[in-house]
């Protein structure tokens, strides 16, 4: 039940709607999956689709490759320069090696994909999966934390926001 109320000229949305009342069917939904650690994104990517398709084929849906997580925000950005989304995700999966390089890789494209959100008004769900095993790694994607359906709920939870505060 939706219920707003004014508070000294402030509107205030109190609504909190079931995931399960928000179908994807109406939305434009863009995917940016990396190719490095590819049998650990491939299981990531297959939860962010199995869990949107539970709430309906989208109304579009398309799902790009690139090399590796650095490579998300390019790849990005690019679609939506040609396309309109109601929401994006960004995939990869970022293991620690012998050296600090996965944080500044993770960080920059953190950074770039909150950018690109921001300027051009579209939700993109950092779905870059950062940890520092694969064993980590394996309990997030196919373990008991799932977090490719945690993607996929927020990007139709923000992907069904964008539609309601963007003026047509």
């Amino acid at each position: 039940m939706s219920k707003e109320f004014s508070l000294n000229n402030f509107l205030v949305s109190t609504e909190i709607q079931p995931l399960s009342e928000l179908a994807s069917t109406t939305l434009r939904i863009g995917i940016v999956a990396s190719r490095f650690n590819k049998l650990l994104v491939e299981a990531l990517l297959n939860r962010v689709l199995d869990s949107i398709s539970t709430n309906g084929a989208p109304e579009f849906l398309c799902v790009e490759r690139v090399p590796g997580a650095h490579e998300i925000p390019s790849a990005l950005s690019l679609m939506l320069r040609s396309e309109s989304f109601s929401c994006m995700i960004g995939l990869g999966v970022i293991i620690k090696g012998s050296t600090s390089h996965h944080h500044m890789v993770a960080d920059t494209a953190g950074h770039a994909i909150q950018r690109l959100a921001i300027n051009h008004h579209t939700p993109i769900i950092n779905g870059i999966v950062v940890t520092d095993n694969v064993s980590d790694a394996e309990e997030r994607i196919t373990g008991t934390l799932d977090r490719g359906q945690e993607f996929a709920h927020a990007a139709i939870e923000m992907g069904h926001l964008q539609k309601k505060w963007t003026k047509t």
